[in-house]
């Protein structure tokens, strides 16, 4: 029997996580059934499950692409900036927001019922506090971040902020006008200067 390649594995988990992204936003992570898993990815369960363990293996990695792809922005950028891409475009690139949104609701929702997947959770998503911090505490020495209040509490409210508009886009509010209030957000966090 030949042996897959490397390509061919990345592409198959590829395709398993863009069907799943889309299943576990229209469905929920209890409504993605196997047999809807199946039909989003095209892809039999044998195939899936060699790729992921279980189910919440499957999910968690869709969180966790995620995570990676903001937390790349952040240490470029900025989490104001992974903001004001959320609203133009889903962070993951595709073609729906909702998807992405739905993922990241999900995570919520199973953040304040599942102690077992919050304990999982934690430890996947430091990465992206982490990032915002660095990123904050380099913006502090360069000048450009204000310092009456600890990288700590800033770290905290920008990720409330995030919280709280990815709330905001998947209950379908408008987002086309929130644009000044992102640029509220960053003013909030930088160093103002005496006479400015």
């Amino acid at each position: 029997m030949p042996r897959v390649s490397q390509d061919h594995l990345d592409a198959r988990r590829r395709q398993i996580l863009d069907g799943a992204r889309s299943c576990f936003a229209r469905h929920g992570y209890e409504g993605a059934t196997v047999r809807r898993l199946e039909e989003a990815t095209g892809l039999s369960r044998g195939a899936i499950f060699h790729h992921f363990r279980d189910k919440e293996s499957l999910f968690l990695a869709l969180a966790e692409d995620d995570v990676a792809r903001m937390t790349e922005v952040v240490a470029e950028q900025g989490l104001v900036q992974v903001m004001r891409e959320l609203l133009s475009a889903p962070p993951t690139g595709g073609d729906h927001p909702a998807d992405w949104l739905g993922t990241r609701l999900e995570v919520s929702r199973r953040l304040r019922t599942d102690p077992v997947f919050r304990a999982r959770w934690a430890e996947r998503s430091e990465p992206l506090t982490v990032a915002t911090r660095n990123r904050l505490l380099r913006q502090r020495e360069a000048g450009n971040l204000r310092d009456d209040v600890d990288v700590s509490v800033l770290t905290a409210f920008l990720e409330l902020v995030l919280e709280g508009l990815v709330s905001h886009l998947a209950m379908g509010l408008p987002a086309d006008d929130l644009d000044p209030v992102l640029d509220v957000v960053e003013e909030t966090v930088r160093r103002h200067r005496r006479g400015s």
